[in-house]
């Protein structure tokens, strides 16, 4: 499921942009924006893969807004005005969709939408000596990928849980998914990522890794049991 979000100083057109992606089943539209940056904070605390977002907007444009966000995030820019539609591809976004938005054409952007994501999911394992070199307090500490059980956000902080050590490093969970060169890490929670090699016991809720028991939350339980049931090829 693609995790989505619609920013647009517009009500009508988020009206429309939600009747839309009431009818693509594989598009959940998380949450609508008439502020961008009230999007910015929502994003500093829920990640998502597509952003539906308006060019022409007060205070901060899309454009601007665009420069802000994770590049891993899928960009739909929408506008009542094609000359725009330059300028958005210069940002390398997903699609540009033309004011009034027909569901046809919404329907073809989230389709490449999808494509986008599913190249971008094909990565490799990580090897036993892939690493990161984070600072702890005052060192900067190697902490290997391979050895992590699990990570879990603590204030402005990711606690790294290792079997004999934790490592507690100022940074967002999406920085450490960014920089952790693995496909081996799943998001269970907005508050944990887990290393899938070290899952003892699926449970409806739960995750357990030796005696840690991890909460899965609903918005990511249906990708959470496809992946460790049906892991990717």
């Amino acid at each position: 499921m693609i995790k989505a979000i619609a920013i647009d100083d517009e009500p009508v057109a988020l009206s429309i942009i939600e009747m839309h992606a009431q009818r693509v089943p594989f598009i959940t539209l998380e949450a609508i924006f008439t502020s961008a940056r009230a999007a910015l904070d929502q994003l500093a605390k829920e990640s998502v893969d597509l952003i539906f977002l308006d060019i022409n907007m007060p205070n901060m444009g899309g454009l601007e807004f665009a420069a802000l966000v994770d590049p891993a995030i899928q960009i739909v820019f929408t506008t009542a005005h094609s000359q725009h539609a330059v300028k958005g591809y210069d940002i390398d976004i997903a699609d540009f969709l033309l004011k009034p938005i027909t569901y046809p054409r919404f329907l073809q952007a989230c389709e490449r939408v999808q494509k986008n994501i599913g190249k971008n999911d094909i990565k490799q394992p990580a090897s036993n000596n892939e690493s990161l070199f984070v600072k702890d307090g005052y060192n900067w500490v190697r902490v290997f990928i391979a050895d992590l059980l699990y990570v879990k956000t603590e204030d402005n902080y990711i606690n790294m849980v290792e079997a004999k050590r934790q490592t507690l490093v100022r940074m967002t969970m999406q920085e450490f998914l960014n920089k952790a060169p693995v496909c081996s890490f799943i998001r269970v929670h907005k508050s944990y990522a887990v290393n899938v090699a070290y899952v003892e016991r699926l449970q409806s809720s739960t995750i357990v890794i030796g005696d840690a028991v991890i909460p899965i939350s609903k918005s990511f339980a249906a990708d959470v049991t496809k992946y460790l049931i049906k892991p990717p090829q």
